[in-house]
């Protein structure tokens, strides 16, 4: 008889660390679509781990890379050295990204990834002479890793408020989550695209443009709630950065690598920015991996204002470009287009669409947003109750259902891998469903007290 598992040492990150371990929900093994559970369960993976498992679990082509490079070669260091996977998965990332971002600094996971590229918009103009831009703009409800910078620019109020302000002159924008106007919508929104104009006009009014260095934004706002961009709103942002000189970043860690059906966000928009910060589906999850992708003249600003023989760029981490993860990200980015699966994403869209909004009408169900292979689902919250209705769903898909599902606040988040069948579809939407029809009461487990 094996040892009770020990579950006190472990400090778990995002996580109701009690509740979780008065009865825990353990995971030990992958494959496919499916996690198997300590006790033997099955468990439909909804949400592709972590929205970043897309070519789905323990695919063979990159474990086997992976191991192949760990008995090869370890770990080798990138300052003042390299090692040729490197330079090929740059290569191979600068391949797939938009046209003009073909300079790529790797780190290891989006946090990193924000970090460095708010450094890389600060530094730019200060490199061109210009150092009156030091001020960078997110969003509210923005996610943006949990990096100093990242929670500056991010919106999440509890991921700033035991911190502090974090960096000094930051600004945000309006989300453009509209629930009044824009419910049910079946992809982009119709209303909403204003807000960009009007942020130009605050900003206008309380700093003068010729101070702001970048504008960071989630494409798809993911790990609030699915937001998405009404129609016109990022090409509004896109000419508003043009006319006052501002970087324009795209956090890209969710949205890339086919989860719109296309490699990245900016494709299916048609909208280019001036860096894309991408992570998650890099690597497919297997080795943690970030990257900035970097529009070329950024790059050869720095590369040719500094003097000959030195370092054009004081920034880096030990674990940049690790063999492991380039091992990885290589076999990765050959999945996606051996079994095309950013064509297979696209394809699948309209079906998940249809699913998604067969819950309009159940109990509790207030919106449903969806575009590519992401869906959000919001639920009324129980009075005096935040959070519990949706984190009630999600306790029952996992123990009744056998279907991992993600909350953020009152609402269900769904993106699952891509190689997700129609059935398994039909699975995922029908347990939520079928919980909802059975919360016609509120869940025992959130009665509010009298």
């Amino acid at each position: 008889m094996t040892n009770p598992l020990n579950t006190d040492h472990f400090w778990m990150p995002f996580t109701a660390n009690r509740q979780f371990k008065s009865k825990p929900r353990m995971l030990v093994s992958a494959t496919g679509m499916h996690y198997r559970t300590d006790d033997g369960r099955s468990i439909l993976d909804g949400t592709a781990g972590l929205w970043c498992v897309n070519a789905g679990h323990c695919h063979p082509k990159i474990t086997e890379a992976i191991s192949r490079q760990a008995g090869r070669m370890d770990f080798a260091p990138v300052f003042q050295m390299g090692h040729p996977l490197a330079f090929e998965a740059a290569t191979a990332l600068a391949a797939i990204a938009p046209e003009g971002l073909n300079r790529v600094f790797f780190c290891n996971d989006g946090s990193e990834g924000v970090d460095t590229a708010l450094k890389i918009a600060l530094a730019y103009h200060r490199m061109r002479g210009d150092s009156l831009k030091t001020r960078l703009v997110g969003r509210e409800r923005g996610y943006h890793g949990v990096g100093f910078g990242g929670i500056a620019v991010g919106g999440i109020a509890g991921n700033r408020k035991h911190f502090g302000p974090a960096l000094a002159g930051v600004d945000h924008m309006r989300h453009p989550l509209d629930i009044g106007r824009n419910a049910f919508s079946r992809g982009l929104p119709e209303h909403g695209a204003e807000l960009a104009d009007e942020f130009e006009q605050r900003m206008i009014a309380l700093h003068d443009p010729a101070t702001v260095a970048a504008i960071i934004v989630e494409p798809v706002q993911g790990s609030t709630g699915v937001i998405l961009p009404p129609k016109g709103y990022l090409q509004k942002l896109r000419a508003l950065c043009d006319r006052h000189g501002i970087l324009l970043i795209f956090d890209e860690v969710i949205t890339g690598f086919g989860r719109l059906g296309t490699p990245f966000a900016a494709d299916y928009f048609g909208v280019v920015p001036d860096m894309i910060v991408c992570a998650k589906g890099l690597t497919n999850a297997t080795v943690p991996m970030g990257a900035v992708i970097v529009r070329q003249d950024i790059h050869d600003t720095f590369i040719n204002g500094a003097p000959e023989n030195a370092i054009e760029f004081f920034h880096g981490y030990t674990y940049s470009a690790h063999p492991l993860a380039c091992a990885a990200m290589l076999a990765t980015l050959d999945v996606y287009k051996e079994e095309q699966l950013f064509e297979r994403a696209a394809s699948m869209a309209a079906y998940f669409e249809d699913a998604a909004h067969s819950l309009k009408g159940l109990p509790f169900v207030k919106d449903v947003r969806n575009l590519g292979l992401v869906c959000g689902i919001e639920l009324e919250a129980i009075p005096g109750k935040p959070t519990a209705r949706a984190f009630d769903v999600f306790l029952k898909c996992f123990w009744e259902k056998g279907v991992l599902i993600r909350t953020t606040g009152d609402i269900i988040a769904l993106s699952p891998p891509l190689i997700i069948e129609r059935s398994q579809i039909d699975e995922l939407f029908g347990s939520i469903a079928a919980i909802l029809k059975a919360q016609q009461v509120l869940p025992q487990s959130a009665t509010v007290p009298a």
